[in-house]
């Protein structure tokens, strides 16, 4: 709400009277937000002259005002008939610029109206003020540019930092051809050799990927870099996914301060490439140097996908020992890391200790429980997520309907689907549709999850029937799994999961042929199997295994203890079931093929090397196999050990003998029957696949291995740790990767 305001001092009265009275006393001309009354009202006498002081009424504001305190500064200056003062409105104007984004734009724009020849200082400022602006995300670079116009038209001057301010709106989209313009006006103006001006070019060319522009002008006078050049043009490097290009920028660099690190070490964990991330952090706190809460909000997240928990540990521990406050966005990082790390305990606790939780707060708590299986945990705090007064957002629904497709919750997933739809009107997207069908392929309802697919509000997508395939491998619908992954190597030739899941189906029907002319036709098309890995990190070490590894230094003593452990679980009943493998070889070499996977290399290496007592923690970038599940359990019930992995799709705790997913994931469990499909079914299901074999829709992340669904939410404070590196560099200078 605005009121509008005349102010004349032969108004005022004698008499004290707080602002937000007088304020609804006169006629509207000025334009004043109106005051809440937040703040404790300011009573003021006018008869005091020392009060009437522009100077005075200035010297009010706190070193890092709020938009509260500029408006009642401003409210006193109406009160004093000093609203047409030209140099205490360039100051508002500029407390406003520094302000912004959170300023409202019409605001500081008749802020800058009301100042009597506005000088360049002034015109300065609003430009800034333009180009952080969010009330409108694409109009910046219009209004800006359209505001330079102006200065040109009017004769007001512009100076060195008029550029770097009409280039950063300009980076907001990006726009490289108006920033191309500017630049043949900053040589016209004999701006270009200006240091200032320089930088804000470098980053610029590098927020558009115009690497060359960059870098011309980066080389073009070597003399005049600075610390702010260097950082620039290693920051547009890093963007673009050339760190082989930043990291030896990065070694050249005569000085380095907290940006370059950050941006050094934000360009390799979001490029995938997270053990040197985690290397070049570990390199800068021996070093002794300043961190920054960008660089701890990256290592989290780096320490999240790889599940290292004792680093994930050790980046907390340094936030405590900097005293650094407990911000949402940390806070966040904390609580994804501990539930990405397979302790869940300490991110309820994290989550639970965070004093101002935001949407992303909670969706990451949802999302976390949703991994864990823990699906009526989950739903429980979705509803305490709504009690607080937060409205969900469609990554929200997302959360709910994962952990209801993870616990088999079919009713509860129906009903959240529903309630998304009608009561909070958001449209269901891929992910939601693919989180239902998941759902309901998982308790054995394919009939109910083809007629999903076929009334879906958009073109499915053909990951959903991926998803589809899966539950038809694991309810036994052999015939029925064939038909669709032979439509979907088609639809996606390249996708290499489809081809594994087809031979799988083939080699559930022994048809051997058909297995070996599959494989064939993969590596035809050039689409290799992905090879499995297991990670498992022992003291302050990060150890890799793969199936058959024999490279690890201690590969005899793993082997020893593998073939230890396979002769107790043989005594204790344990037979392997080599269904999933999709070789026609006799059955003692499917054994052994099956007995060298990498998880159970990696748990032998944990038995031999993690202390009685701790958890054995493994991350596998694939969903584990039946067989491979049914050994870890026995193995916690015949040692006595706790096992922790966290696979493509979700965490499963294992201890003494059980599972936290109840063989859920491997169509064990009794929660549902399987539904057999009739002609009628298999008839709609060919024609919907050849719907989907007609629409062009763009491929979307496998919404079946979905343990990178919370980095839906966590993808923001990756975002927030981007853009303090960003408006860092740009003021003073004037994909995530999903785990495979």
């Amino acid at each position: 709400m605005y009121f509008y305001f005349d102010i004349k001092s032969d108004q005022l009265n004698s008499r004290r009277m707080s602002i937000s009275g007088f304020l609804m006393r006169f006629r509207p001309t000025l334009l004043i937000p109106a005051l809440k009354p937040r703040l404790p009202i300011l009573s003021l006498s006018p008869s005091d002259a020392s009060l009437r002081r522009p100077e005075r009424v200035l010297s009010s504001l706190p070193p890092s005002p709020s938009l509260s305190h500029l408006l009642q500064t401003h409210a006193r200056l109406v009160v004093l008939g000093l609203a047409a003062h030209r140099a205490s409105l360039a100051r508002l104007l500029a407390v406003c610029a520094a302000l912004s984004p959170s300023a409202p734009s019409r605001y500081f724009r008749t802020l800058f109206a009301a100042i009597d020849r506005p000088n360049v200082f002034a015109s300065n400022n609003l430009l800034r003020c333009l180009a952080r602006s969010e009330d409108d995300a694409a109009a910046p670079a219009h209004d800006a540019f359209r505001f330079y116009s102006r200065l040109r038209r009017t004769g007001i001057p512009t100076n060195n930092y008029t550029f770097p301010f009409l280039l950063q709106a300009c980076s907001r989209r990006p726009i490289i051809g108006e920033g191309a313009q500017l630049h043949s006006q900053a040589v016209k103006c004999g701006l270009d050799h200006d240091l200032y001006v320089r930088n804000a070019f470098i980053s610029f060319y590098g927020s558009c990927s115009a690497l060359d522009y960059a870098r011309r002008v980066f080389d073009e006078l070597p003399a005049q870099r600075d610390l702010v050049s260097w950082n620039a043009i290693l920051a547009g490097y890093a963007r673009a996914g050339r760190v082989d290009v930043s990291q030896k920028l990065f070694e050249e660099m005569p000085e380095r301060d907290v940006i370059s690190w950050s941006t050094m070490i934000m360009g390799y964990v979001q490029n995938g490439a997270l053990e040197k991330g985690l290397e070049l952090f570990r390199e800068l706190i021996a070093k002794g140097l300043k961190v920054n809460e960008a660089i701890l909000v990256t290592v989290l997240s780096a320490s999240a996908q790889l599940g290292l928990l004792e680093i994930g540990k050790f980046i907390h521990s340094t936030i405590r020992s900097m005293n650094f406050p407990l911000t949402v966005a940390l806070g966040t990082a904390l609580v994804d890391m501990y539930a990405k790390c397979g302790c869940l305990e300490l991110s309820r606790k994290i989550f639970n200790e965070m004093k101002g939780k935001d949407v992303f707060s909670w969706n990451t708590m949802i999302c976390g429980l949703a991994t864990h299986g823990l699906g009526n945990e989950a739903v429980k705090l979705f509803h305490q997520f709504i009690d607080r007064g937060f409205v969900p957002t469609r990554v929200t629904f997302v959360g709910v309907l994962n952990a209801c497709s993870r616990a088999g919750l079919v009713d509860e997933g129906r009903r959240y689907f529903k309630l998304m739809v009608e009561e909070y009107g958001i449209e269901p997207e891929m992910e939601h549709y693919g989180c239902l069908v998941d759902l309901l392929g998982r308790a054995g309802l394919v009939s109910e999850a083809v007629e999903l697919i076929e009334g879906m509000t958009i073109p499915p997508d053909p990951v959903l029937w991926g998803i589809l395939l899966g539950a038809c491998k694991v309810h036994g619908m052999v015939e029925l799994g064939i038909r669709i992954g032979n439509k979907l190597i088609d639809l996606e030739p390249g996708h290499d999961g489809y081809y594994v899941l087809l031979a799988g189906m083939y080699a559930k029907a022994r048809k051997w042929e058909d297995v070996i002319n599959v494989r064939r036709l993969m590596s035809n098309r050039g689409t290799n199997k992905i090879a499995g890995w297991s990670l498992i990190e022992a003291h302050g070490k990060l150890h890799k295994f793969v199936a058959g590894d024999k490279q690890h230094k201690d590969y005899p003593e793993i082997h020893k203890t593998l073939e230890m452990i396979v002769t107790r679980l043989r005594d204790a009943g344990y037979r392997p079931d080599v269904s999933a493998i999709l070789h026609d070889i006799d059955e003692e070499e499917k054994i052994h093929v099956i007995k060298e996977h990498s998880e159970r290399l990696a748990i032998a290496f944990g038995l031999m090397v993690v202390e009685v007592g701790y958890p054995i923690r493994i991350v596998k970038n694939l969903r584990v196999c039946g067989d491979c599940h049914e050994f870890s359990k026995l193995v916690t019930e015949v040692f006595n050990r706790e096992i922790i992995v966290r696979d493509g799709s979700r965490f499963h705790h294992l201890k003494e003998g059980k599972c936290s997913c109840l063989d859920y994931c491997f169509g064990l469990s009794k929660i549902a029957s399987v539904h057999i499909i009739d002609v009628q079914l298999e008839n709609s299901l060919s024609s919907a696949m050849q719907s989907a074999a007609s629409t062009n829709a763009p491929p979307l992340v496998a919404v079946n291995d979905r343990w990178n669904m919370s980095g839906h939410c966590f993808s923001t404070v990756l975002c927030f740790a981007a853009a303090v590196v960003s408006l860092t560099i740009l003021p003073l200078c004037g994909r995530r990767r999903p785990l495979s």
